[in-house]
């Protein structure tokens, strides 16, 4: 099983619809997926569960529950661990020593029932962000071409390598992926030229799809729906098509490689 978590610690840059497009676009490639929420705004959870679950992932990183209870299936080829509001006192909750090993032990659990795990983070660099980066291959970081967005990646990066050093050697960073993307602004070449050299340093790539501001992923996150069913044909919709293309290239690399 290969877990991808999509991490960033600024909110509203598009980890939820991030995660829930890829994991739409690996199952529409066969490919079995867990996703989990553990971000305390709930958000993917909002937009996947219609009922209020009783076992949450919280209820996982306290050692509460198994991965498997806590799994609920959402479609033939995707299963859901649901958020908690709970998660937003995890930091002060967990610490005990090995606290950051919590979420990979529990997959053990169930990584050879599964292709890919995603998890999606909270906007923050807590013990949650942590545990998604322990038990991760890789990460995804989703980025709005606008400075603020930008000068959080720096302490990003570091508690990347920090978590590279101390709890996961095999850690590596898959790409940045622009969000929000408005290509008639401006300033956003300029940022855009600035994300380069930011991923140079962290020795990453920015993937060549940018996803285009769209009015239709804000009304299908209220209509709690999924942006492919939702509005198929949107800017969006159509540039999470390409984001996922890109992605799968990438992975049968690493699948290659892996083989030799």
């Amino acid at each position: 099983m290969r877990t991808i978590c999509i991490i960033n610690r600024k909110g509203g840059v598009g980890k939820s619809t991030t995660a829930s497009a890829l994991a739409f676009g690996l199952a529409r490639e066969k490919k079995k997926v867990l996703v989990i929420d553990l971000d305390a705004q709930r958000n993917l959870t909002y937009i996947t569960v219609k009922e209020n679950p009783q076992i949450t992932s919280y209820n996982v990183i306290l050692k509460e529950n198994t991965i498997t209870e806590a799994i609920i299936p959402t479609s033939e080829r995707i299963d859901f661990v649901a958020a908690s509001g709970m998660l937003s006192v995890a930091d002060s909750s967990i610490n005990d020593t090995g606290k950051e090993f919590r979420l990979r032990e529990a997959l053990d659990e169930v990584k050879d029932k599964y292709d890919y795990c995603l998890i999606d983070t909270p906007p923050s660099l807590g013990v949650l962000t942590v545990n998604s980066l322990t038990a991760a291959d890789s990460c995804i970081i989703p980025v709005q071409a606008e400075i603020f967005s930008l000068q959080g990646t720096g302490d990003l990066y570091n508690s990347i390598i920090a978590v590279k050093k101390y709890c996961n050697p095999g850690l590596e960073i898959s790409g940045i992926l622009v969000t929000r993307c408005n290509s008639r602004i401006l300033v956003t070449k300029e940022l855009l030229t600035m994300l380069d050299d930011t991923a140079k340093r962290m020795n990453t790539k920015v993937y060549s799809t940018k996803i285009r501001e769209c009015a239709a992923v804000k009304e299908a996150q209220a209509t709690r729906e999924n942006l492919f069913t939702y509005a198929p044909k949107c800017n969006a919709a159509l540039d999470y098509n390409d984001f996922i293309e890109e992605f799968l290239k990438d992975e049968k690399k690493i699948a290659k490689k892996g083989r030799k």
